[in-house]
């Protein structure tokens, strides 16, 4: 079991990352230590570190109900955003001449950023869909705006600032029925929603390891068979002429068994955390004036509680919180620390003040009751010290 320390400060940032778990450290061992070769080559230990990378590509597989030779492995979720939608886009300009890019504006930076390289430096048309003010994607409104030269839809599956969870099954049959390529950034989702991926059917899915109990520097891409890809990564041959360079053996193998706890203990994870979740909006939304919810009030994540104040920085709160013991954050792992407001938060139609004021509280399968009543009688002091400071 995971455990920490009695006296350490209360983590409730699992949405940045996770620690992990000693059953997957395990299963990793061997392979940083006596099975440590390099799967490309041909002798006894090469072909022990292969049979692993393939072993572990099964396993993963059988989580999300697809094909082995659908799972190529990455260095991270951020890498397999990056693979699908500049492999994509490029194979799809190369093939039927499509230059239009759909796009979310409370997407991942790995998604936003690729897509903004894609339209300044190869000339992709990128629009942004509109989103509610939950931050949801509606399937009609990508159904409106499809063109016959769209490339490219890509749809977060789950926000990692708001906890929105979008209809990605709804929105993939639409790209399917108009033939365009739809993928989703799963990052956040892996570990909480059932990733089917015969019933999703979408065409492409980034993974990340370290969001589900996982080592960190491992990720994986699903590309559904038939699906044109170019390589981003130039090199040798591995992962099918796709992904070039050595395999992370180790890290593979650890993200495999961290993928297949990961989906049979998601069920009773997500009860204990939602009943959490819950409770912790309430207090803060009852016994702090001027508290908001961000993100959608039931179709969100259920570890996932995110709140943005009236006459509060994020930052500062922040920092006051970790000097009170609780690690949190103000958003996205990849924005915190920034002056300026969220592009997720200002795209549900908050005004700038109030979208600076955000807090991000993300449970993981070490919170306690207890750790939710600490806060919860904690942060209301907090804000009223920071107002009264500012008035």
């Amino acid at each position: 079991m995971l455990s920490m320390t009695e006296n350490s400060p209360i983590y409730l940032d699992y949405a940045a990352t996770t620690p992990v778990d000693p059953r997957v450290l395990k299963a990793m061992l061997p392979y940083l230590q006596h099975d440590f070769g390099n799967p490309s080559s041909i002798h006894w230990f090469g072909q022990r570190a292969e049979a692993a990378v393939e072993n572990a590509r099964e396993i993963c597989a059988q989580a999300l109900n697809c094909q082995p030779n659908e799972i190529l492995f990455t260095s991270c979720g951020s890498e397999s955003d990056n693979l699908a939608l500049r492999g994509a886009a490029l194979a799809a300009r190369q093939h039927r001449n499509a230059n239009h890019i759909l796009i979310s504006p409370v997407e991942h930076y790995a998604v936003s950023h690729t897509a903004k390289q894609l339209q300044d430096l190869f000339g992709f048309d990128v629009e942004l869909l509109p989103v509610d003010r939950f931050g949801r994607v509606s399937p009609q409104a990508v159904l409106d705006r499809l063109r016959p030269d769209t490339a490219l839809v890509s749809i977060i599956y789950a926000n990692n600032e708001i906890g929105t969870v979008n209809p990605i099954q709804e929105i993939s049959a639409i790209c399917q029925s108009a033939g365009v390529i739809f993928h989703t950034d799963a990052v956040q989702a892996a570990a909480y929603i059932p990733l089917d991926l015969h019933r999703l059917n979408v065409h492409l899915l980034s993974l990340g390891a370290h969001k589900f109990y996982g080592p960190k520097g491992i990720g994986a891409l699903f590309i559904r068979r038939g699906t044109n890809l170019y390589p981003t990564q130039t090199g040798g041959g591995q992962e099918f002429g796709l992904r070039a360079g050595t395999h992370n053996v180790p890290y593979i193998v650890g993200m495999a068994e961290a993928l297949r706890l990961a989906q049979l203990d998601r069920e009773s994870n997500s009860i204990k955390l939602s009943m959490l979740r819950d409770h912790l909006i309430g207090r803060v939304l009852e016994e702090i004036p001027g508290a908001y919810l961000t993100g959608h009030p039931h179709e969100r994540l259920p570890n996932h509680a995110s709140f943005v104040f009236d006459d509060i920085d994020g930052n500062t709160l922040l920092m006051h919180l970790d000097l009170a013991g609780f690690a949190c954050s103000s958003g996205s792992a990849c924005k915190t620390g920034s002056p300026e407001p969220s592009g997720v938060l200002t795209a549900l139609g908050l005004p700038h003040s109030l979208a600076l004021g955000s807090l991000r509280v993300t449970l993981g399968v070490q919170t306690t009751p207890a750790h939710i009543e600490a806060l919860c009688n904690t942060l209301p002091d907090i804000i009223q010290s920071m107002r009264q400071r500012r008035s």
